[in-house]
């Protein structure tokens, strides 16, 4: 089953002479539960596919679906609401609240719904990425990789259906980037996760399921890792 799919998606820059293809028909498809990674050079259009993917910006033609919604049809207030319950975020900078402590950041996409904390599905996030520890401590007391997997337990706490990961390990050095990125694989699998990862790394995207290219904006090739 798709969780997400888009169909022929392009977003223009500019008119006529001077217009800039960012996205120039763009059709992927991911299935429940799988790990993919969106690769591309800087300026292939893989920053602004993951913004369509997420419903941050708007396309110029084209669809995206994600749980069998065309998400561009909800006006801007309902993709909000359809944002912070089913599609989780990873940032390369984290996007912490600094004035909050772990667990308050972690389950801040649930308190801002107005839902109930799933205390047991919770532990088991904090279990499984090594945070136990660390639950009242305040962002500026832990290291670039134990802030980013606070943003791996954030993204999980609502259980959405899809988690996009924009360059996840692009602020860590390479031995912090390989732990990061195994609790992503870890994540994906445990609690049957889809994630859809972008990074310039050939490497790093080795640690998904398929590999997805993208260069100029088009889909240049795909392959089962």
């Amino acid at each position: 089953m798709d969780v997400l799919k888009t169909e022929n998606l392009k977003k223009y820059y500019g008119n006529n002479d001077t217009t800039v293809k960012a996205l120039d028909g763009v059709n992927i498809s991911v299935s429940d539960g799988e790990f993919v990674s969106i690769v591309g050079t800087s300026g292939s259009g893989k920053s602004t596919l993951l913004h369509m993917l997420g419903g941050l910006d708007r396309p110029t033609e084209g669809k995206v679906i994600v749980t069998d919604k065309d998400i561009f049809s909800l006006k801007e207030d309902a993709l909000t609401i359809f944002r912070r319950r089913k599609i989780g975020f990873i940032f390369q900078n984290y996007n912490l609240i600094p004035i909050l402590n772990v667990y308050e950041n972690i389950v801040l996409p649930v308190e801002l719904d107005g839902n109930s904390v799933d205390n047991k599905h919770i532990d088991k996030v904090i279990n499984t990425l090594g945070l136990s520890k660390k639950i009242n401590n305040f962002v500026s007391q832990l290291s670039g990789g134990q802030q980013q997997r606070v943003a791996i337990a954030r993204a999980l706490a609502s259980k959405p259906a899809i988690i996009l990961a924009d360059e996840p390990t692009g602020n860590l050095d390479s031995k912090t980037s390989l732990d990061v990125l195994g609790l992503l694989k870890i994540t994906s699998e445990k609690f049957k996760q889809t994630i859809v990862m972008i990074t310039h790394n050939e490497e790093i995207a080795q640690m998904a399921d398929r590999i997805i290219h993208i260069e100029d904006g088009r889909i240049v090739g795909e392959h089962n890792v």
